[in-house]
């Protein structure tokens, strides 16, 4: 793997079908962006439409004949999820890329969702947790599909609490952030385990110190700027674990340098919560118990 990974060194991939949650600001936009650069055709999914169309637009201007659209997706309703998963069906039959990569950051005050999830861990994982699996038909028509999860830092302060998924016993705005980010990981591991011999690639990334949408105007966010880098620099592990062809199922990238905040893509450690393979296992049924969405079978990979 190069030391000095950039998006210059992004493959070209025409032909290919994406979708990438959240991609009107941030990570996000910068995933999208350069995905379309490489000839792959985008579909967006945010919740705010008008910013989302205006990020496509800003896209378009950006790099002029590839193809963005833009899909309404509040992954905090399970409504509106299935509605995306139908519509973005019927527009990419087969689906090469599925990026996981909208989430809430450090929500003041508990708060639920139209289901009555905490509201972090209802969008950061369960919200996207449900999509893949209504996507998966569309993943399993592809020949090399691809699931990308995007965590943190946090995640190796989280921990998933069967007892408190919900964070009804306990609530603190970061501390329940670094739990859905260690969900996403165990789901990561899990969707690995369960579909990586039906040729499906389910890999993770997180952005280190990136100055995005998620940060508040608060001394973390102060810090992330004096000391980290900018969301395009943010979104190169997202694209590496998203195009190369050196990865591998259950790999997991974040920047190189600094201890994991800046700098160019490398292969991360994962936390030690997130390889209990038993907590992945029991997180996925009751993911799956919330949602109500089941996964599909896939054939496997010739």
């Amino acid at each position: 793997m190069k030391t000095d990974w950039s998006t210059r060194d992004i493959p070209r991939l025409e032909g290919k079908k994406a979708i990438v949650t959240g991609a009107n600001s941030g990570i996000g936009y910068f995933t999208a962006l350069e995905l379309g650069r490489a000839g792959v055709e985008v579909l967006v999914g945010c919740r705010d439409v008008q910013k989302g169309q205006a990020a496509v637009e800003r896209m378009r201007a950006e790099v002029p004949g590839a193809r963005f659209s833009l899909e309404a997706l509040d992954l905090a309703s399970l409504a509106s999820v299935r509605a995306f998963a139908e519509r973005a069906r019927a527009a990419m039959p087969t689906l090469d890329l599925l990026v996981n990569n909208a989430g809430l950051m450090a929500v003041p005050k508990r708060q639920t969702t139209v289901d009555g999830f905490e509201v972090q861990f209802g969008t950061n994982h369960l919200g996207h947790f449900a999509l893949t699996g209504l996507l998966m038909p569309a993943l399993g028509a592809s020949r090399s599909p691809r699931v990308v999860t995007v965590s943190s830092t946090a995640a190796y302060w989280g921990k998933v609490d069967l007892t408190n998924l919900q964070s009804e016993k306990r609530y603190s705005p970061m501390g329940t952030y670094g739990n859905s980010k260690l969900a996403n990981l165990l789901f990561m591991r899990e969707l690995d385990r369960r579909f990586g011999g039906t040729g499906l690639l389910s890999v993770a990334a997180e952005p280190g110190a990136s100055a995005t949408g998620l940060q508040k105007q608060d001394l973390a966010a102060r810090l992330t700027k004096l000391i980290g880098q900018s969301a395009a620099e943010g979104a190169l592990p997202s694209l590496y674990a998203a195009t190369m062809p050196d990865v591998k199922g259950g790999d997991y990238f974040h920047p190189g340098r600094r201890f994991g905040l800046v700098g160019p893509p490398a292969p991360s450690k994962f936390p030690k919560r997130a390889r209990d393979t038993e907590m992945a296992r029991v997180l996925w049924e009751a993911s799956e118990r919330l949602t109500g969405v089941s996964y599909p079978v896939l054939a496997k990979a010739a």
